[in-house]
């Protein structure tokens, strides 16, 4: 190898490891606790006004605060871990089975116009609205915002949820979600709970605080996970690959299944 050449290479490399350096300098750092949040915050902001959001979504960050019940329940999630049949015990199961099949009757309509539309039947999609909010009787109250933005500074998953609190800005500037929203532990908001992306991708610009709306998004959000009218949804068919991309839980998952199986007619 000639002097030229070598420092050639050498050069590039330098160049590679100066640029690396200032993007880590400049790039917002995570953090393991609420002591750096206001000073991640501040970076971020810069950021996030790099990247185009509007005074809006940034003085609605600017509000944010550190959530310890958010980290709490990131950490915790124990009922994740139970059996299928704890599980359910838990999340009252045969409640939601049973109200779920009164719904199905008394809103055929609707459910028969998202099948058509979507090929998703009306057992799946009443299994994630009991399980996720008991048919909108609690969506949370948490500072949705504050949320998003304590985990895409927390350490554990600052990548995924730093494309959620872009996404949420997003919103925010659009004027399709208040910046005061409320929502679940990690920032999910509405009937069927949708995280900011999510929200962006499938939601349709309706209001998912409305039955209708969330229901037609969770669909949407089904179908495009690759869900086949007419193919079963339990393990090992088709379609529960979609109910797998709706939550990372194993029982989660199968309970969904289960749950909307018995709505749907099947024991």
């Amino acid at each position: 190898m000639g002097k030229g050449e070598r420092f050639s290479r050498v050069a590039v490399a330098t160049l590679a490891m100066l640029a690396w350096t200032i993007r880590g300098a400049d790039a917002a750092q995570c953090g393991n606790g609420a002591g750096g949040f206001e000073g991640w915050k501040r970076q971020f902001s810069e950021e996030a006004r790099a990247k185009g959001h509007g005074p809006a979504a940034l003085a609605a960050l600017d509000d944010t605060h550190y959530s310890t019940a958010t980290i709490s329940a990131d950490r915790g999630q124990k009922s994740f871990r139970l059996t299928l049949d704890q599980f359910l015990a838990k999340r009252g199961g045969p409640v939601i089975i049973s109200r779920g099949r009164s719904l199905k009757r008394s809103q055929a309509a609707l459910f028969a116009s998202l099948q058509q539309r979507y090929g998703v039947p009306p057992g799946p999609l009443l299994a994630i609205w009991g399980m996720e909010t008991g048919f909108g009787a609690v969506h949370g109250n948490q500072h949705a915002l504050s949320a998003v933005a304590t985990l895409a500074y927390d350490c554990r998953r600052p990548d995924y949820f730093t494309d959620q609190l872009h996404a949420f800005l997003t919103l925010i500037d659009r004027g399709a979600i208040s910046a005061g929203a409320r929502g679940s532990m990690h920032g999910e908001i509405g009937q069927t709970q949708f995280l900011p992306k999510n929200i962006l991708q499938y939601g349709s610009g309706g209001d998912l605080e409305n039955a209708s709306a969330a229901l037609s998004a969770t669909a949407n959000f089904l179908k495009a996970h690759g869900w086949h009218a007419g193919a079963g949804y339990q393990p090992g068919d088709a379609n529960f690959a979609a109910i797998q991309a709706w939550n990372a839980a194993q029982v989660y998952q199968k309970a969904i299944a289960l749950i909307g199986q018995k709505i749907d007619g099947g024991e």
